[in-house]
């Protein structure tokens, strides 16, 4: 069984003020090409299909055309929603496109769903579950204490159709512990929404999305695909790309990797305004870091001619050095917006909250997240 991997499509980025369109729409023609030359049974998008809960029109156009081209094929699709996306919006319509073998998890209502797909090696269960957090698990679990992702996400996979004798398949959308993030993903503090990858022990792969870059996770059958663009200056550095799983008897799996090439890639220029200005005539989305003593009058119109696509400049120079004010903010990023609200209210009230006001506290706060 082979499986082509996508995830954090992002349709309706944008970097700063420029749209993306152009570039989204180039990538996803690419991976219809690769999935042309492959031929897998199925493709898998973990989530993040939109980049805004309510996507622009021209964003969900750029959907539905794709959806389009795979419903051509003949493969199956399945598809979970991630943390930018609505998943009633993204949903729409579902029932009628699993008759086109376009499988769309709806919003989470205590149960996983799941489908069965079949090859000679026998059958193999495909499980979506959506990005979720504690406050949409708990509900559906009354008589369990579901403080953390971790517990919402045990919980979840408590209820799902798994058979551990079997092949089994999970499409997921969650912070997992060890991953390595970047800017361009939306960071809590305090790594509270992160879930153990123990979890995922039961599955033979777990296509995972929410970290932009591509990454396994304890092992090569937990794995990030990654974004198919660079959304921030953080992923300068990635090589982005397609991932392909291939599934034969139960234990036997390989997993690699497919590149994509971008129609203007994601990069960073450094030096003189005169070495830079002497630079190669480049189309592509550019961050310019001058290192020039001195500011440099309407440098960035200057270099339009040469960069159209200068998406920020900058100055490292030893003013800008001098400027930056250097604070120690371990302690708040290892700690939960709860314990640093603990601490503003005992600063304030000479005693810590009870364990009504803790509790009336983490609800706001869940609730603060959801909307």
């Amino acid at each position: 069984m082979k499986f082509i991997h996508l995830s954090d499509l992002h349709l309706g980025k944008r970097l700063r003020e420029v749209s993306l369109t152009e570039d989204q729409i180039y990538i996803l023609r690419q991976i219809l090409d690769i999935i042309d030359s492959e031929q897998p049974e199925a493709v898998l998008i973990s989530g993040d299909i939109y980049d805004k809960s309510v996507p622009s029109g021209e964003a969900v156009t750029i959907f539905d055309d794709f959806l389009f081209e795979l419903s051509s094929r003949a493969l199956k699709v399945f598809i979970i929603s991630g943390n930018h996306d609505s998943p009633e919006r993204l949903s729409f319509g579902g029932r009628l496109m699993n008759r086109s073998g376009i499988h769309i998890s709806p919003v989470y209502s205590g149960k996983t769903e799941s489908y069965t797909i079949s090859d000679e090696y026998g059958d193999v269960r495909i499980i979506m579950l959506p990005f979720i957090k504690p406050i949409s698990v708990r509900r559906f679990f009354p008589e369990e204490e579901l403080e953390s992702y971790t517990d919402a996400v045990r919980a979840a996979l408590g209820s799902a159709d798994i058979d551990t004798d079997g092949r089994n398949v999970l499409l997921a959308h969650q912070f997992v512990t060890g991953a390595e993030k970047c800017e361009s993903e939306e960071i809590s503090v305090g790594g509270i929404d992160n879930v153990d990858v123990s979890l995922f022990d039961v599955f033979d792969y777990v296509a995972l999305g929410h970290i932009h870059g591509p990454q396994n996770i304890a092992s090569e059958k937990i794995r990030y695909c990654g974004t198919p663009l660079k959304y921030s200056f953080s992923e300068a550095n990635h090589i982005k790309s397609v991932t392909v799983a291939e599934l034969r008897e139960k234990g036997n799996l390989t997993v690699r990797t497919v590149p994509l090439t971008p129609m203007r890639d994601l990069r960073e220029i450094r030096g003189s305004f005169k070495n830079v200005s002497e630079g190669e005539k480049s189309e592509d989305y550019l961050r310019i870091i001058l290192t020039d003593e001195e500011d440099i009058p309407g440098a960035i119109g200057r270099l339009r001619s040469l960069y159209p696509n200068i998406i920020t400049l900058e100055y490292d120079n030893t003013r800008t050095r001098e400027d930056r004010q250097l604070q120690d903010v371990g302690d708040i990023e290892r700690k939960s917006p709860l314990e640093l609200f603990d601490e503003l209210y005992e600063y304030q009230n000479n005693r810590r909250m009870s364990d009504v006001q803790r509790k009336y506290t983490r609800n706001l706060i869940e609730s603060i997240r959801e909307a």
